[in-house]
Order: C-alpha cells, then structure tokens, then sequence
C-alpha cells in the first residue's frame, strides 16, 4: 500500500513538472485531424513536443538530433535490438514525431524502416516540424497499422508497436487477432517490442500481457526508469535468457552502435521473464 502511495506521489510530481514546463512552450502548430486534435509546442531550448488532444507527451525531439532520445521509453524500446543485432527490415506502427524510426536510420542506415501511422496530419507534421525525412530505406504510410500489417507475412525481423491515441492503445491494436497477425508478420527469429503503459495508469495492462503470452512463446517484460510505461519484448522462439545474458547482448549493442545510453543497464533495470500466466487475466479478442 505505502510502495503505491509513493508511486501516486511519483506520478503527482512529474505532472506537476510537467504542468511547469508546458507552461514555458508555446504552440506552433495545432489542427484537428480525422482523429486527434494535432499539437505541436516548443519551449525556449528549441525542443519540440507532439500532443494529441492535450493529453500526454507522443514525442519529444531535438530537431536536427537523431541520437537524442528525450523520453526514458524510447531508450528502453531499443534494448530488444540486443536479440536482433543487425536487422534487414524494421516496421514501426505510430511515427509520433518520428524519433524512434530517425534514431534507428541513424544507426541502421542500410536496414529497411517502414513506418505506419493511421493518422496523415501526423506524417504530415513529422515532417514540417520534427525533421523527418523520408528516402530509399525509410518509408512512411498513412495507413491503419493493423490493416498494414496484415497484408504482409515473414518480412519483419523486428516490429515496434508504439501507437498510442489521446490517452492509450487503440483496441484493435491489442487484441490476440491482431498479436497473431503481427507474429505471422515477423520473421522465424523475429522480435516484437511494444510499449504499454502498467499496471497503476492501464486496467487492461495485465490482460495485455496474457496476450501476448498467449500468442508468442516467450515474453520478456522490462520497467522503464522514471516512467509509468512497461515495455513487452516477445519473441516467436524460446530463448531463456538470463537477466545477466540479457544485459550483456545489450550493453554490446548500444556500444557497437555508440548510442548515447548504456542499453544494459536499462535491460538489468526492472527485467522480468513473465513465464508464468495470470489465470485471472482475460485475454484480449476482437469480440470484446
């Protein structure tokens, strides 16, 4: 009881923050798109945020900065590169402000990167205001990630679903059905890294873990230091892999690559084999 006192505080505290720092951006650009009221700010530093609705933080970029990562999950995201070391194609559903799929062109120039977003005005201003670009190896679509993904088999050595509406994942975007499409998806040794928020901020969060245990073989779940986000890394194949063994392919990774973090440490950090499943938890399907 006293741990979730102190994560209320936790949590109270960062909005508060929060709350101070919008107070010093202004807003550059807003308009309302078929699906979200699109808002861009930017405070005196030069860094630009991307909001939906108001609601919480879809991206932060230092324009012109690849490397910088400004939110902890988008670091966390990346360690399960250490179970892909040298990706052929990448697909990444929800561009926000384009941070994930830049930081991964700089470091993977040759991989292929498709990134899907079922919203145009985000597409649109990933690339007036955040400095997405677009060439032989990164494509956008405007498409619906579930219908994207769906019409494609075994492409994918790793798939990042970080597609958050105003407030939380789309349905459609959590269920068995579309979890089984996005395993016919990837390749024999693929990846899969999606980012939820926990338990505390998300009452679907434990029957979105029996999910993905239901429709992969293995499920590795990492907390994400000074963030409210869970980050679920399934695999089509059992590994079993240690915390350390875990972090040691990682820390390998991030330092091959010169990342400006030690994805180690963010893997030893709050690492969990979730074997073991919730018979209390439902399981997510279409027919809700």
């Amino acid at each position: 009881m006293v741990g979730r006192k102190l994560f209320y505080l936790a949590v109270l505290a960062a909005l508060v923050c929060f709350a101070v720092a919008a107070a010093q951006q202004k807003v550059i650009y807003q308009k309302k798109s078929p699906y979200n009221t699109v808002v861009v700010t930017e405070d005196d530093q030069g860094m630009r945020t991307l909001l939906f609705d108001g609601g919480v933080r879809q991206s932060v970029v230092k324009v012109g900065d690849p490397d910088h990562l400004e939110l902890p999950y988008a670091r966390a995201l990346m360690s399960g590169l250490a179970l892909s070391p040298e990706p052929k194609r990448v697909l990444v559903v929800g561009l926000g402000g384009g941070t994930i799929p830049s930081f991964l062109h700089k470091h993977y120039p040759k991989t292929q990167i498709d990134v899907v977003d079922i919203d145009p005005v985000v597409v649109e201003v990933a690339k007036q205001f955040f400095g997405f670009r677009e060439d032989a190896t990164l494509k956008a679509y405007a498409q619906d990630g579930r219908q994207f993904i769906e019409e494609r088999l075994n492409v994918y050595d790793v798939v990042f679903l970080d597609a958050f509406g105003s407030e939380d994942i789309p349905y459609h975007l959590a269920t068995r059905e579309f979890l089984e499409a996005v395993r016919r998806a990837i390749t024999a040794q693929g990846v899969v890294l999606g980012n939820v928020w926990g338990r505390d901020l998300n009452p679907l969060y434990d029957s979105m873990v029996r999910t993905y245990q239901e429709v992969f073989d293995e499920l590795y779940i990492l907390d994400v230091r000074g963030a409210g986000n869970k980050i679920l890394i399934a695999l089509p194949q059992r590994l079993r892999l240690a915390r350390e063994e875990f972090g040691r392919r990682a820390g390998v990774i991030s330092k091959h690559k010169q990342f400006r973090f030690d994805m180690a440490e963010l893997v030893t950090y709050g690492y969990k084999y979730a074997d073991e499943k919730d018979p209390n938890a439902e399981v997510l399907t279409d027919k809700k």
